[in-house]
């Protein structure tokens, strides 16, 4: 910011007195009116200070860099089997994931894949996980659980999945807010749409049940990763859709 200094003006004038005298040879004469001088000094700004509010003036100006744009960051298309713990790993089951998928989600570029054991699969029906490597709470996940024809209502939903995910309770508990919406997509499939603002965490949730099973796609990370890459995790959450959906 360019400051311009410029000292204050210097006012000087003269006073104009009226004297009258008696002469009885003269009339009375009224001395002439003193104009008032009045002196002006003005400094001009030197070129190099000039120079400096110009170049500090343009660097305030200059936006942040944004360092989670999804629109300039690449993504890998996910298809996940929702494969039970029997036939995990293949056994049983088409090697080709593509052809076999159920569901799909987006994997921001660089992010790394968890591998999920049999046991973890059977127990709480954790089915993929995709992790920052640069902070591996920040990550995405699907867990599944067959025999579900239709969602319970949201409260219920959000609930049960909190029984079999440790994180999820803590994050609940703890949330200063938790939003949940229902949203339909162009064929009607119903989606549980979940925000939970928690102390030290974010996460996004979407719920949906297709193919007699229940899906739950989880968005999560900390809260300073959830400041910074907010628009990035927003398109991750909303890519998840069931295979047949769209």
């Amino acid at each position: 910011m360019a400051t311009i200094f410029s000292p204050s003006s210097i006012f000087s004038s003269t006073t104009a007195t009226n004297t009258t005298t008696t002469n009885p040879s003269k009339p009375p004469q009224t001395p002439p009116l003193t104009k008032p001088h009045i002196s002006i000094s003005l400094s001009k700004p030197s070129l190099t200070n000039l120079t400096a509010a110009a170049a500090i003036a343009s660097i305030l100006t200059i936006s942040p860099p944004s360092f989670a744009d999804s629109s300039t960051t690449n993504y890998n298309l996910y298809y996940g089997t929702a494969a039970s713990a029997a036939n995990y790993g293949g056994y049983g089951g088409n090697s080709n994931k593509k052809d076999s998928a159920e569901y799909v989600y987006d994997v921001p570029e660089g992010w790394k894949e968890r591998l999920v054991s049999k046991v973890e699969k059977g127990t709480n029906g954790t089915d993929s996980e995709f992790f920052n490597p640069k902070k591996k709470t920040e990550k995405e996940y699907l867990t599944f659980l067959s025999g579900f024809r239709q969602l319970a209502p949201k409260d219920a939903v959000l609930n049960n999945l909190a029984l079999s995910d440790v994180e999820l309770q803590d994050l609940i508990a703890s949330a200063d807010k938790v939003n949940s919406e229902e949203k339909k997509n162009e064929k009607g499939q119903l989606y549980y749409v979940y925000e939970i603002d928690g102390v030290g965490a974010h996460s996004l949730i979407s719920v949906t049940c297709a193919n007699n099973k229940l899906y739950a796609h989880f968005v999560n990370a900390p809260t300073p990763e959830w400041n910074r890459d907010e628009e990035l995790l927003r398109h991750v959450h909303e890519s998840f859709k069931t295979v047949g959906s769209f």
